[in-house]
């Protein structure tokens, strides 16, 4: 793993916000790095919604709100030194997207943790960076946590969990 490449993981949380903060403070006006901003798509659920139409919308609105996100962590970034070319943005939509039915990649959303992980192996990312969601330790132990499952099936790299 190249120790140079950084992936950050993110859902467009105040959490997520923090941990492109983070990078962007630690690694300010470094050179040679590499990092990759990463979201992977989970679609509003199809059974809340009327009809088509309104999913669909609704999906739309997600993404835009999910893109101007990352759009904004790239800024962040690239705002405290990185080099625009050295920072990038990964959507992979769900297979099931309203929106993005013809992507090449796509997230099955069996386990949102594992798709950030294939994505950080295939990549060879040496650091996996990831927001803590301000989840309860009761909520946590029912429904698991994202961040909780990265750092247990995360190998042969390094995680920063940042809160």
């Amino acid at each position: 793993m190249d120790a140079k490449k950084i992936l950050i993981a993110v859902d467009a949380s105040e959490n997520a916000a923090r941990a492109v903060g983070y990078v962007a403070d630690l690694l300010a006006g470094s050179s040679g790095f590499a990092v990759t901003i990463l979201y992977i798509e989970r679609p509003p659920n199809r059974d809340l919604f009327a009809d088509e139409a309104s999913w669909i919308e609704a999906g739309q609105a997600q993404e835009l709100r999910i893109r101007t996100f990352l759009q904004q962590a790239k800024t962040t970034l690239t705002g405290r030194g990185l080099a625009p070319q050295s920072v990038t943005i990964a959507y992979v939509p769900h297979c099931q997207s309203p929106v993005n039915d013809a992507a090449a990649e796509c997230s099955l959303g069996t386990s949102i943790a594992r798709d950030i992980l294939q994505f950080q192996q295939r990549g060879d990312f040496g650091t996996l960076v990831i927001g803590r969601r301000g989840v309860s330790r009761a909520e946590e132990f029912l429904f698991g946590s994202v961040t909780t499952k990265v750092t247990h099936l995360a190998k042969d790299c390094t995680v920063w969990v940042v809160q």
